[in-house]
């Protein structure tokens, strides 16, 4: 069953008229396609001015979507089950917060990495909750210089409300972690897309966020802070949440603006979470398009104008 946030309830309401009218044309044997159809001309004319008209704010709320496809739901659908994953550090543990592994794209094999989510309770906290300690981002780094041993490109999928900040975390150096990745992907001699598909917070998703081309889908969020901590510390409250998410300029369409990521992926027309089918199907032809053309150009040139380009970030003339 379909979960809808608050300001999906018209589409709901209009979704419902449909299936009972359906449901009476069936049982009483009459003919209601002319109403049908009506009703779902006045869905999808609700649906386009929703979805044309969304706040920041609400493409936060749908970046968090229960329903919306997490990494490995995008892996196994692009890799078409070849996907391997290969776990652990080789220092402290296997972070299940962090998954990644080889998979084939179309015949070519890609390094896949990316943070995991839970869709239920039990696997929220055994993937805690899209939040990976140190030993996830040295587990990405490792696998990354694998890809980059066998001149393999390399996929990461970002999705998670921050690094863990717990007090071991810091302890096993949470921050070093996350620098030293964002300093040697800087370096990396193989192609890297760096794809944004649910939330996209701080350096959480920058420890696996630095690559030739970072592509944010249409319904997703990029900032140093999430609306409600930045409400909370602004406002000692979470009440201005909204106001937060417009100062912040987190969405896809403001990072573009920015030319903090490079490009936007447009979403199914009523997001991800209503059909991943479509979404896993565009976020592959995107994936293969730019691995293509990266996989053109000279890698010393590839590193430089990576180099380059996050150089530029920030600079005010």
């Amino acid at each position: 069953m379909s979960t809808y946030l608050d300001f999906e309830e018209p589409i709901k309401a209009l979704e419902e008229q449909i299936a009972k009218a359906k449901e009476i044309g069936q049982d009483a044997e009459l003919d209601m396609t002319d109403k049908i159809k009506a009703l779902e001309k006045k869905l999808s004319e609700k649906t386009t001015e929703i979805f044309s008209n969304l706040t920041p704010w609400q493409r936060v709320q749908l970046s968090r979507h229960p329903d919306r496809p997490y990494t490995l739901a995008y892996i196994n659908a692009i890799s078409q089950g070849t996907f391997q994953e290969l776990h652990g550090d080789r220092s402290v543990k296997d972070d299940k917060a962090m998954v990644g592994g080889f998979g084939s794209l179309d015949g070519q094999t890609v390094m896949f990495i990316g943070q995991q989510k839970g869709m239920n309770t039990k696997m929220r906290q055994y993937r805690n909750f899209g939040m990976p300690n140190p030993e996830g981002y040295r587990k990405a780094l490792r696998l990354m210089k694998l890809a980059e041993k066998f001149n393999k490109p390399i996929v990461t999928f970002i999705d998670t409300p921050g690094a863990f900040p717990g007090l071991e975390a810091e302890e096993r150096g949470q921050g070093e972690a996350i620098a030293r990745n964002i300093y040697e992907m800087m370096g990396l001699k193989v192609p890297v897309i760096c794809i944004i598909i649910g939330e996209g917070a701080s350096g959480g998703a920058l420890g696996i966020g630095v690559g030739d081309k970072v592509l944010m889908l249409e319904n997703t969020w990029y900032s140093v802070i999430s609306p409600e901590s930045c409400s909370s510390i602004l406002w000692r409250s979470w009440d201005f949440k909204e106001k937060a998410a417009e100062a912040l300029k987190l969405t896809s369409e403001d990072m573009k603006k920015l030319k903090l990521v490079d490009g936007v992926i447009k979403e199914p027309a009523m997001g991800a979470h209503r059909n991943p089918e479509e979404a896993f199907s565009i976020v592959k032809s995107e994936i293969k398009k730019h691995i293509t053309a990266l996989s053109k150009l000279d890698a010393e040139k590839r590193c430089e104008a990576r180099i380059e380009k996050f150089c530029k970030m920030g600079v005010v003339k």
